[in-house]
């Protein structure tokens, strides 16, 4: 009895497993990664570029899941270092899922670790990363959504020329994002006339006092900073302090709400606060009020510059993927997806149409001059914009 009520049940786990095995098949995954600061002075904006992604990927998976892909979002906190960017890049290429990595917020850690993305011919979409090498190298994998410092350092010099500046002071923070800009904007500014009275690099974030004392001295018009806002508006806050009457004017390592956390009313003061920036605040796209709305539901709060190119970004890749994937009628490789990106026409993105050239470059990007209206971190979105303007990289 004993005997057959164990052939009994042998039988019937062995059912079991025959029925579990011809159930439908997992379905197979694919990972689109993330690259920015989760942590440090630079994480509020990292985070919403990480946010931006996952939105998107979330609500612009279903063509890959109808073809039985799972996509996922793989989050890697670069912190805003090249080292920490060029190790995480180690382990990205090394997962044969992931087929797509969104990403920098600095270009000082884009273009190291972009050199792995290149090597293992991993698609590369940058929502932020502006310095000019970041596409000059000509890497089929690389593209960004976003314009150049060689003419973003330019539009801020000819701003500072429209707003009557005779004389400008011009940091940078020793990046190759910061002193890149900078090195543009000094440039610009020589060539419209306007007289530079000194030029240095700082990596200073606590204590300006060396720095500020031969700026003051010179009393330029115009205080210029290529860097990030956890270092400028600490700069920027002191030098009021001291007694400092002229304009401020940086770039879009500056757009950040934690840059009014910061400097509060101080930004007001003076002959006030202006950056530039390649991503104006989100509701200024067309096409960005769900995803705005979207944003606010999930992770409550106004998205930070960068969210919404981080959403067309990974919209982008989750596009380029299913082409790929639909071409080869199997899971695409990564070539067959770098090309896929370059590829794209006339994509409709929630900040626009994207077309890449040949570089990487769109082919035609937004720049914008924001003026700071308020010390209040809750209103950093309504700063005022004073010029958009539409221009062609480079050739």
């Amino acid at each position: 009895m004993r005997k057959r009520f164990l052939l009994v049940v042998t039988v019937l786990m062995t059912i079991s497993l025959l029925l579990v095995g011809c159930g439908p098949p997992a379905p197979k995954v694919i990972k689109i990664a993330t690259q920015s600061p989760l942590s440090g002075g630079m994480s509020v904006v990292g985070t919403d570029i990480k946010n931006g992604a996952q939105l998107a990927i979330e609500q612009l998976s279903g063509p890959l899941v109808k073809m039985g892909y799972k996509v996922e979002l793989a989050p890697f906190d670069d912190q805003g270092n090249p080292d920490t960017g060029v190790a995480n890049a180690k382990s990205i290429v090394s997962d044969p899922a992931i087929l797509a990595i969104v990403g920098h917020y600095n270009s000082g850690v884009q273009i190291p670790s972009s050199e792995e993305y290149h090597a293992a011919g991993l698609a590369n979409i940058s929502p932020a990363n502006t310095n000019p090498k970041v596409t000059e190298r000509g890497y089929l994998e690389v593209n960004r959504i976003c314009g150049r410092d060689d003419v973003q350092g330019a539009v801020g010099a000819q701003f500072a020329k429209s707003k009557n500046m005779k004389s400008a002071y011009v940091l940078h923070d020793k990046t190759a994002y910061g002193q890149g800009i900078a090195e543009y904007f000094k440039r610009e500014a020589e060539t419209l006339g306007i007289k530079v009275m000194g030029f240095a690099g700082t990596e200073e974030k606590a204590n300006f006092d060396a720095i500020l004392s031969p700026i003051l001295a010179s009393k330029p018009d115009v205080i210029y900073f290529g860097g990030m806002y956890d270092q400028s508006s600490v700069m920027f806050k002191q030098a009021r302090q001291k007694g400092y009457k002229g304009m401020y004017l940086s770039d879009d390592g500056f757009d950040s709400s934690d840059a009014a956390k910061i400097g509060g009313d101080s930004l007001l003061a003076g002959a006030g606060t202006y950056f530039s920036t390649v991503s104006g605040p989100a509701s200024v796209y067309s096409g960005t009020a769900k995803f705005i709305a979207d944003f606010k539901a999930k992770f409550g709060a106004e998205p930070q510059p960068f969210g919404a190119q981080a959403f067309d970004c990974a919209a982008i890749a989750l596009k380029a993927i299913e082409d790929a994937a639909v071409a080869a009628k199997k899971m695409p490789t990564r070539a067959d997806v770098t090309k896929a990106v370059r590829a794209l026409k006339d994509f409709q993105g929630i900040t626009g149409v994207i077309n890449f050239n040949a570089k990487g470059d769109l082919t035609k990007a937004k720049y914008f001059i924001i003026q700071v209206t308020s010390g209040d971190p809750a209103k950093w979105a309504a700063n005022k914009i004073d010029q958009t303007l539409d221009i062609a990289p480079p050739q």
